[in-house]
């Protein structure tokens, strides 16, 4: 069934030139390369809730891996945010937005990191 589009909705595709496809190409490697790591962390939560039942307190192991799969998805959404800023800036030949949340996803990694070692060690 395909679905009209009203004159008014136009498609950010539809906007501006088509980029360079080395370019296109480029920025959907790098969205790959996102979501290989949403799945790793989505691998690992899993893993570590059912491969590791003497790591931790259950309701702590529980957490954790609860938290990996909320990282996972987020991660996931945002890849797919950034992939279509990209494409859009590309094609409307405007600049490529920088994004805080790249410190925000290391810091969050950085306190898990932590806090795995605080349960691997009590």
């Amino acid at each position: 069934m395909n679905k009209l589009k009203t004159p008014n909705r136009r498609s950010w595709r539809d906007h501006g030139e088509a980029p360079d496809y080395r370019f296109s190409l480029a920025n959907e490697r790098t969205y790959l390369a996102w979501i290989r790591t949403s799945l790793a962390l989505l691998a690992g939560a899993i893993a570590l809730d059912q491969l590791t039942p003497d790591l931790a307190n259950p309701l702590v192991r529980v957490l954790i891996s609860s938290f990996l799969c909320l990282c996972a998805g987020l991660l996931a959404v945002f890849a797919y945010r950034r992939w279509a800023d990209n494409e859009k800036a590309m094609r409307n030949k405007a600049h490529l937005r920088y994004t805080g949340f790249l410190k925000l996803i290391s810091g969050t990694m950085l306190l898990l990191t932590l806090i795995i070692i605080l349960a691997i060690t009590l």
